[in-house]
């Protein structure tokens, strides 16, 4: 008797571990923060907005929360063209896109290392040449004179430039050439790629993407002289 009790609790004891085993787990919900809701951005942009190693997305953590606010609404708008950024967008209100704007600039991390220099030593040359001192004879500006002398952007909407893979500047750059990409008007990037030839804009690209960035590599507050051209997206503020 006893030993037929000890089966019996023995295969009702496997009983209710089995039963316990294929009760599904009880769901356990997310908490509701933003860095929860922007993971479909890094599904692209990398984590934490880091930018990923393809060449082509590019990082958002530390860009001036004025300039990626206006992308995310000229995205919204269709002044900028990237599959599946309108439809991400497209139900979203300016406060919300302003609320993920100020959440990946306020994102303070470390920037890999630039990419192995290329082409010669001539267009390197070149390209430094125009980031630092622009071209005057072709009424091109020097890259920095908008961008900040260290190329880390400037607040509250111009972006830094280092830190960019070589292939997402050429495409950009392109992109304003060819009327594919655009900003608030006056548009002085479209104004300025258009000036620039193929060759121009290799260098430039290839220069700017083998540049180590600075370890503080924040935004500057101000420029020291004003703009050498209007700029829409930088009058009064993000717009």
């Amino acid at each position: 008797m006893r030993t037929l009790i000890r089966w019996s609790c023995l295969v009702l004891a496997l009983l209710a571990h089995s039963a316990q085993a294929q009760t599904p787990p009880t769901p356990q919900r997310a908490a509701d923060t933003l860095a929860n809701r922007v993971l479909a951005c890094t599904a692209c942009h990398g984590k934490q907005g880091r930018a990923t190693p393809d060449g082509y997305f590019p990082r958002i953590a530390g860009k001036p929360a004025g300039y990626l606010h206006n992308q995310l609404r000229h995205f919204q708008a269709g002044r900028r063209q990237a599959v599946g950024m309108a439809s991400l967008l497209d139900h979203l209100d300016d406060a919300y896109l302003g609320a993920i704007a100020a959440y990946f600039a306020s994102l303070e991390l470390p920037y890999p290392p630039p990419a192995e220099a290329q082409g010669t030593p001539a267009q390197r040359a070149r390209g430094e040449q125009l980031v630092r001192v622009g071209d005057a004879s072709r009424g091109l500006p020097a890259c920095s004179s908008c961008h900040g002398e260290r190329m880390t952007g400037v607040k509250p909407a111009i972006p830094g430039l280092l830190g960019l893979p070589r292939d997402y500047l050429v495409g950009q750059l392109g992109g304003w050439q060819n009327g594919l990409r655009h900003a608030s008007a006056p548009d002085c990037m479209r104004d300025i790629a258009r000036k620039l030839d193929g060759a121009d804009v290799s260098a430039v690209a290839s220069w700017l993407a083998a540049q180590p960035v600075p370890t503080d590599a924040k935004p500057a507050d101000r420029l020291p002289a004003p703009l050498p051209l209007a700029c829409g997206s930088d009058l009064g503020g993000v717009r």
